[in-house]
């Protein structure tokens, strides 16, 4: 499961001019704890969090350093708390060079890149456009969609897995990292291939297999020399549906 899959399309932005009274009062209405930041051009220049209105001089939440720390960290660092804690439009508190991921990227490179940079979301690019944004109620969500629809594997799904993982691997044209997931006689089939013939090839390998219900094309086709790649029919179709 990839970004582009799990992630919110339609994503609520705001304007670096904007009032951070404007960005509280949409985080608010649109029940949201973050805003990606886009400027008339539409590019992502930062991202505005429930956390930038803690340390604020509204509600008396000025951070207050001892003076031999304040001499430690220097003018600079006083200089950007008060922006921080005074500033009036969004871009004053916005975080700059937010950390994205691309629409490409899997649950576990999201899930690692979030605690990596201690984020609850993350923007999703594409081309250098932001497509999407990915959070934790999306990987809430697909946690609870996956439990719901998928059901547990069981000892024949196994034997299948072993079955059709044989069937596809003693073969040249097979899949880089191929994996196969069973679950109820419904085969996924991921990976990469460089020769849309592989695609073909691996998804009748699979369809021959006994016990076999129906096969899932997830195989991602990837030129060796440009690193362009594309998404497997099935995979754009829902990318486009969703």
């Amino acid at each position: 499961m990839r970004a582009h899959q799990i992630m919110t399309k339609q994503v609520v932005t705001v304007s670096p001019d904007a009032s951070i009274v404007d960005a509280a009062n949409i985080m608010l209405s649109q029940h949201v704890s973050g805003l990606p930041v886009v400027n008339a051009a539409g590019e992502l220049i930062g991202i505005i969090s429930e956390g930038d209105f803690i340390r604020r001089a509204e509600i008396g939440t000025e951070r207050k350093r001892g003076r031999w720390l304040r001499l430690l960290l220097g003018p600079g660092q006083s200089a950007s708390d008060f922006v921080h804690e005074h500033g009036r439009k969004v871009g004053e508190i916005m975080t700059t060079h937010p950390h994205t991921v691309s629409a490409e990227a899997t649950v576990a490179e999201i899930v690692k890149a979030m605690e990596k940079h201690h984020v609850k979301r993350l923007p999703v690019m594409q081309n250098g456009h932001m497509v999407g944004i990915v959070t934790r109620k999306n990987l809430l969500q697909a946690v609870a969609n996956l439990a719901r629809d998928v059901p547990a594997p069981s000892e024949a799904d196994d034997q299948i897995r072993t079955r059709v993982t044989t069937a596809i691997e003693h073969n040249d044209w097979r899949p880089f990292g191929l994996s196969v997931i069973v679950r109820d006689g419904v085969v996924h089939l991921s990976g990469v291939i460089t020769e849309e013939r592989s695609r073909k090839a691996a998804i009748v390998a699979a369809e021959n297999v006994c016990g076999v219900k129906e096969v899932h094309d997830h195989l991602c086709w990837v030129d060796t020399m440009s690193g362009f790649y594309l998404n497997s029919p099935e995979d754009d179709q829902i990318s486009k549906a969703g």
